[in-house]
């Protein structure tokens, strides 16, 4: 019997998986990944390796544009991709099964807050055991290997589990895209067995993704435009405000030409610091409630109307819920919906798209940035203090403000460091990046690592109490490894300085470590590494001066030793109030 013959009686047919194709050798699962993440844009993949994850660490860094970033922990490669992402516009890590996935989940978890496309990949179990009612290494003992998956639905926008090559390619660059659609991370679990085995599916190069643009309601555009320039028009002194959600709907140029437009003055929200340009003639400061930047709150609180775009009103936000805003005078702006006051509200809507032809639409209105001209009074600069004294924080970051430039960018901690950082005016083209929503302490390690990574022509500057230092300092060795070039004050306290603020006890004192010591361990003589401990203001200068200059191309680790009871004012007000909100009593049954 001829082969057609075979398959017209059914002994056979072109969908048989067991029918052999000719494939190239090299057409593999593995290098398709990387290729894809090369596509995308990722030149480096973040990773702690283990036995489940390893063939496919050998076909990603085979791949000639992906450089693997071997980091200490999975906590820290997951933080290392939000950094990296966020300048980069996408990060990948990659963990083995169940211990590292649930290693990483926290990173995850805070990139999935901020709206950070991180592609999560996992090397997962044995084709062969799935079904099979076995028990496998790094779980829990259980033959359901779902547990991680299950974990993992919360935090990302999409789940693939790639245990069977026929459908791999469609569910690697369904995962892909999506998280490029969605700007939220996914998972992509890899059984361990399938990265080095070719199969047709992956014989020709990818085919670039072409992802279909969303689109604006072009009829809703023009309502919601028409009614939001009459509400605003009518307006005496109106204001807008930029928030945090102006990243992920790609509207930050959009944000500055209706601000070039309308002659509102313009503020930020705390963690869209970096977003709005700061060197705008009518930027205003930072809108935090009580916190804010001097005469901020004053002109916001008291505008007519205020327009908010991608602003995010969380308890840290508005400072235990005591914003002295009014709904009624509101334009909120999110992503793809418009809310006028208390209505109407308008849907399938771009903010890019609504900004800029709002932006034609609004009469030029100055009179709310007159009247902050009137109030404004210029900062004062902190009292000059004997050079050998005692280092105050504020003395601190005065300095720190004079090392800012377009080439350099700043990673605030969670902690005090968020109050001290806020106050830094933003030169133009100067990175700022933290991590308001999340608030995960320890983040900044991972993620300094991850942001010089994707920007190396820029100097990190990164600003780390002792107390979050503790929990992620290990990976300090990778930015050593990686040569980059950081400069990391680490401001020594003794605690949990923000807890404090917020409730005090004997569980916020940690137990204090030679930072500088511990640092020059890791160094072991191995790269450029300096470090330096300061305590008065002569000793700061210093160690400044030499990280700029002598040793530019170094890592720089200068502890900053501090009083325990050194905080911003802000830090002292905010605390008070979530304290306040925190502890609020049930409501009457």
């Amino acid at each position: 019997m001829d082969e057609s013959c075979k398959a017209a009686n059914g002994s056979t047919s072109i969908l048989d998986s067991s029918t052999p194709a000719v494939v190239a050798s090299d057409a593999t699962l593995g290098r398709h990944v990387a290729r894809r993440l090369v596509e995308i844009g990722v030149k480096d993949v973040f990773s702690v390796p283990g036995d489940f994850n390893l063939t496919l660490l050998d076909h990603l860094i085979a791949e000639p544009g992906l450089k693997n970033i071997g980091c200490c922990n999975e906590l820290n490669a997951g933080y290392a991709a939000d950094g990296y992402a966020r300048s980069r516009g996408v990060g990948a890590c990659v963990v083995t099964f169940t211990v590292g996935g649930l290693s990483i989940i926290n990173a995850i978890a805070g990139a999935y807050s901020e709206n950070l496309p991180v592609i999560c990949i996992v090397g997962g179990p044995n084709t062969n055991d799935y079904g099979t009612n076995r028990i496998l290494h790094h779980t829990i003992g259980l033959s359901d290997f779902s547990q991680e998956l299950r974990c993992f639905q919360t935090v990302t926008c999409y789940q693939a589990v790639v245990n069977h090559l026929e459908d791999a390619h469609e569910q690697i660059d369904t995962a892909i895209s999506t998280a490029l659609k969605e700007s939220r991370p996914v998972y992509i679990s890899i059984s361990c067995n399938l990265p080095g085995i070719p199969h047709p599916t992956f014989i020709r190069e990818p085919v670039p993704f072409s992802l279909t643009p969303r689109l604006s309601n072009k009829m809703g555009l023009e309502a919601a435009v028409d009614a939001t320039a009459a509400f605003l028009n009518k307006a005496v002194k109106p204001v807008i405000i930029g928030g945090p959600k102006l990243r992920v709907a790609k509207a930050c140029e959009a944000f500055v030409e209706l601000a070039n437009a309308c002659g509102y003055p313009i503020a930020v929200m705390p963690s869209a610091k970096g977003l709005v340009p700061e060197h705008h003639s009518r930027f205003i400061g930072t809108y935090w409630g009580a916190v804010s930047t001097t005469f901020c709150a004053e002109i916001v609180e008291s505008a007519d109307a205020y327009l908010f775009a991608g602003p995010i009103f969380n308890d840290y936000s508005s400072v235990g819920y005591s914003l002295l805003l009014k709904k009624e005078k509101a334009v909120v702006v999110q992503p793809n919906r418009v809310v006028i006051a208390n209505g109407p509200a308008f849907g399938c809507i771009l903010m890019k798209d609504f900004l800029q032809e709002l932006a034609k639409k609004l009469n030029h209105n100055a009179t709310a940035y007159e009247n902050y001209q009137r109030i404004f009074v210029p900062d004062g600069v902190p009292p000059k203090s004997d050079p050998k004294a005692p280092l105050r924080v504020n003395i601190m970051f005065q300095h720190i403000q004079k090392m800012l430039s377009g080439s350099t960018a700043v990673i605030a901690e969670t902690g005090d460091s968020w109050f001290n950082c806020q106050k830094l005016r933003l030169p133009e083209g100067c990175g700022y990046e933290f991590q308001m929503q999340y608030g995960s302490i320890g983040w900044s390690v991972g993620a300094t690592l991850g942001y010089a990574q994707s920007v190396p022509e820029k100097r990190v500057i990164a600003c780390i109490g002792d107390g979050s230092f503790q929990v992620t300092a290990q990976d300090i060795s990778t930015m050593m490894r990686c040569e980059q070039k950081s400069i990391i004050f680490l401001i020594n306290n003794g605690g949990y300085t923000i807890e404090v603020e917020i409730h005090d006890g004997p569980y916020n004192v940690i137990k204090n470590w030679n930072y500088t010591g511990l640092v020059e361990a890791i160094h072991n003589g191995e790269g450029n590494c300096w470090t330096k401990k300061v305590k008065c203001e002569e000793e700061l200068l210093e160690a400044i001066e030499i990280a700029t200059g002598e040793k530019k191309d170094f890592l720089c680790f200068i502890e900053v030793l501090v009083h325990k009871d050194d905080t911003s004012k802000e830090l002292l007000e905010w605390g008070s109030r979530v304290c306040a909100a925190n502890s609020r009593p049930p409501n009457p049954q």
